[in-house]
Order: structure tokens, then sequence, then C-alpha cells
């Protein structure tokens, strides 16, 4: 298909698509003369996802750039591929490791970590985004006064297993390696968001349920 047809299809002005050309966020087309050039379905399906990810996950485009060189990286192995991708999207800041309430938080997050037998989670600690998150988030909630530990966390931990084992199942429905990555980049970016809005529904129904509406 030509720019046009690219821009029709996908609800992005052509304008933009030469932008994110420019950018590195899309891959050229095939050239056709010294004006022109074809673009496929690969260019279609990248373009949506590099709107899903600039629009909804409010992702500077310098991130984004970084997020698809990982993801097209295919001299790395899907684990890898998919966790340097997902690492590179933005994160909290780093937690201060002298804070007395983030020591605490590390040794809750650490016995969760051995009550799930999570033990390639437990290898990466030092490095993990996530792992940083949640302690970030259990020292915030024990300077408020609220003393979340691994047993409150254990079964919540537990529903999230099961939604990243039907995430994994999600991205085996697709044919290709980089599509799968690609597929990984979304469900951060996507379905973490829905999970929130998801939980919080599931929170007023419970509480007008509770306590109605008085």
């Amino acid at each position: 298909m030509r720019l046009a047809q690219l821009s029709e299809r996908s609800g992005v002005s052509a304008a933009t698509i030469k932008y994110y050309l420019r950018e590195g966020l899309l891959p050229p087309g095939r050239q056709v003369n010294a004006t022109t050039a074809e673009y496929d379905e690969e260019h279609l399906r990248r373009l949506r996802l590099v709107r899903a990810m600039i629009q909804v996950g409010r992702i500077p485009v310098a991130t984004v750039r970084e997020v698809l060189g990982h993801v097209d990286d295919d001299s790395l192995g899907r684990t890898i591929r998919v966790g340097a991708a997902l690492w590179a999207l933005p994160q909290l800041p780093e937690p201060d490791e002298d804070d007395e309430y983030v020591r605490a938080a590390h040794r809750e997050a650490d016995a969760l970590l051995d009550a799930l037998g999570w033990e390639n989670a437990k290898q990466l600690t030092t490095i993990s985004p996530a792992y940083r998150r949640l302690v970030v988030a259990l020292a915030a909630f024990r300077r408020l006064g609220y003393d979340w530990d691994a047993e409150l966390l254990l079964p919540r931990a537990k529903l999230m297993y099961q939604a990243a084992v039907a995430d994994l199942d999600f991205l085996e429905t697709h044919p290709s390696e980089a599509e799968k990555v690609e597929a990984a980049v979304a469900s951060a970016v996507l379905v973490e968001p829905m999970l929130q809005a998801l939980h919080r529904l599931a929170q007023e129904e419970e509480t007008a349920r509770r306590y109605g509406f008085e």
C-alpha cells in the first residue's frame, strides 16, 4: 500500500507517519521510485502499536524507539528479548535503600517470592524494574501505617500469576517472534491499565454490595 492508504487504514495522518519514519519508529517502506514507497501489513501493525504506546501509554518517542529496538533484535532469545523491551518502558524512581521502610519492604517482597516459589523472579531482584516497583509501593504503604506483608500479598500474587499465564497463552497465538514480542509490549502498555480499571470496578461493585449507596 502507498502512504495515503497506510494513513487511511491506520487512522494516523500522513504527516505523523512521516515523522515516525524519520524517528525510526517505523521501518522504511519498499522504495518504488525516488518519491514513492510501498508499505505492507507489518508496517500497519507496527504503526498501530506505536500509536498505542504514544497515545494510550503516554510513552516518549525516544523510549518507544528504544523499546522497539529490543523488539526487533532477533539476536536475542525470546525471554531476553521480551524482558529487554519491557524493562525499557518507563519505570518508577529507584527506591532509597537506606530508608527503613524500603528495607522492610524488601523483606516482605522476598518473603512473598519465597512463599510463591518464584525462583526465576528471586534471581532477578537486583535488576528487575517490576521488583523495584513492588518494593516502592510496599514502602509507601508502610509509611502510611498500612503494614502490607507477604501474607496479604500472597493471594493477589497468585491471581496475577494466572493473568500472566493468560498473557503468555495470548502471545503464543501470534506466528512470528516479532509479533510475539510486540504483543508482550502491547500487553504491558494496555493490559495493565485494563486490569487496574477492572480492579477499581470490582472494588466499586463490592463496596456497593456491602454498604449500599447511602
